[in-house]
């Protein structure tokens, strides 16, 4: 495997790591609010991503890698309203995009193969979380002021439950 996508992929670990404590975080700050449909799509989002993390473990050990773990920074969001966080989540997801697109970007500069073929899956993945991000944002832009309407995403995202990836590094 080459080493500077092995450096690479071993920071893309701590990252997935961070974002999986932010959206607990998140999930905190919709809990105290009582929303708890909200709660349940960000906990069941820090799911997804705590396994990405493991996903790209996984590869880094069947190449024969050594995972280097960092200190997961404390998100240390204070949100000044429910929109907040949505929005955040959106930033936040295209950081990961550019993160994994330039870790395709020297894979591809370094002739490393297999690795574009195992970033492949996160590069669609990334293209999903985008447009969740995106959706949540429009639904609580169209409904969200509305009490009403907020009760009615909240049961809606309540509903999402989690469902384990079925990639297989």
């Amino acid at each position: 495997m080459n080493k500077n996508v092995a450096s690479l992929i071993n920071e893309q670990i701590n990252k997935e790591l961070y974002s999986a404590y932010l959206y607990i975080d998140i999930a905190n700050f919709y809990a105290d609010a009582g929303l708890t449909g909200y709660e349940n799509w960000f906990y069941v989002q820090a799911q997804e991503e705590r396994d990405h993390a493991m996903l790209f473990r996984t590869y880094m050990l069947n190449n024969g890698e050594k995972i280097t773990l960092t200190a997961v920074d404390a998100p240390g969001q204070a949100y000044a309203d429910y929109m907040a966080p949505l929005k955040l989540t959106l930033s936040h997801e295209q950081t990961v995009t550019a993160s994994i697109n330039n870790i395709f970007a020297i894979a591809y500069q370094e002739k490393d193969f297999r690795a574009m073929q195992f970033l492949d899956w996160f590069i669609k993945e990334q293209g999903e979380e985008e447009k969740n991000a995106t959706d949540l944002i429009r639904k609580y832009e169209l409904f969200g002021s509305d009490s009403k309407g907020l009760y009615l995403l909240d049961q809606e995202l309540g509903a999402r439950v989690y469902a384990p990836p079925s990639l297989v590094p």
